[in-house]
This record gives C-alpha cells, structure tokens and sequence, in this order.
C-alpha cells in the first residue's frame, strides 16, 4: 500500500487542489463503486451511472476548489452532493437518449420464460414509479434506503433540516405505494367490514 492509499479523503482532496494526478488517481479507485451504486439507484440505467460518476469526478478534478476544508466538510458528504445534483442535471439532458437504447437492448434479449417477463415489468414498474417520484424525493429515498445513510446524513447533504427529510420520505412512500397500486403491482388494502350484531 502506497503512502497517498493510507491518506484520508480530505488530505487527498488537499493534494488534488494542488493539481496532484496520483491523489487523484487514489480518490477515484477509492470512493467509484460506492458513487455509482448511488447514482445507478438514481436512474437505474449502467451507462447513465458510469457517465454521472464519471462526470462528477471530471467536476472534482476541474474543480478541486469547490471542495472547502475550512468548512469541515468530509469529502463523502461533499461527493454526494455532487453526483446527486450530476444526475440530476443528466437525467434532464440525457434520459431520452438512454431510454431508447435500453429499449433497443431490451428488444434483443430473447427471455425464456413468462415468470422473468412478468418479473421484469413488475420490476420495471417499479423503477418508473420511483424515476417518476420529484427529484428530491427521489434523492431522499436514494440516500436512506439505498445508500443507507442516516436521516441526519442524507438531510446534510441535500441541504435540508431533518424534519423536511423525513418530510421527503414520507410523501416519496406515499405516492410510490399508490403508483403501485394504480399499476397493479400491490393490491389495495381490504377495507374491514363493520358488523353489527
């Protein structure tokens, strides 16, 4: 392990701000996984989320400046914030030009079964309903259910206090449940009959 592989996000982050490739280099073989399984949850499309990551770190590296240690700032929640606000900026940009080729895609793959096509469209669905959710909804659902960031996280890197947070949450649930219901996906809740005796 090199020396620059033992230093934390922010002493790279120093580094970088210095036009330093190596650390650079470092940050990047770091944190891509982590990033694009973030920005993968946001459009739910491989070549859109390699592009936001990729984007975001072309940002990082342009610039370095953005990024303020004074501020106390981990990188991780800094980064975040980043490739949130890349996909969101691609998925307005770009999303018409990966849907069609993913449909292309899909129209090559030959499935085998009812039961994966069947899957596939409940799954499908599924990801519409939550690519249909507003974006800061979207993003709120993303950090604390998929990233696993904690609601004071997630509230911090969106800019936002924890109550709006939570806020988010609630109406993101609210209306994938009832997306879900209107696309057959979940059926409606059996309402008790009241009897009288």
């Amino acid at each position: 392990m090199s020396a620059l592989e033992k230093d934390t996000d922010e002493s790279l982050m120093v580094r970088i701000q210095k036009a330093d490739h190596r650390a650079f280099s470092v940050l990047v073989q770091r944190h891509t996984e982590r990033f694009y399984a973030l920005a993968f949850r946001t459009c739910s499309d491989q070549m859109m989320a390699e592009d936001i990551v990729q984007e975001a770190f072309l940002k990082l590296w342009k610039k370095p400046d953005s990024w303020n240690a004074d501020k106390g700032a981990k990188f991780t929640t800094w980064f975040y914030r980043v490739v949130v606000n890349t996909a969101h900026d691609f998925g307005r940009k770009k999303r018409k030009e990966y849907t069609s080729e993913k449909l292309e895609s899909f129209a090559d793959e030959s499935l085998k079964a009812d039961e994966a096509l069947h899957e596939a469209e409940q799954q499908e669905k599924l990801e519409e309903a939550v690519q249909a959710l507003p974006e800061r909804q979207k993003a709120a659902l993303n950090l604390c259910f998929y990233e696993g960031l904690s609601n004071k996280e997630a509230a911090d890197i969106m800019g936002v206090g924890v109550k709006a947070l939570e806020s988010l949450l609630m109406r993101a649930k609210t209306a994938l449940k009832d997306e879900l219901i209107r696309g057959g996906i979940i059926e409606t809740p059996m309402k008790k009959e009241t009897r009288y005796g």
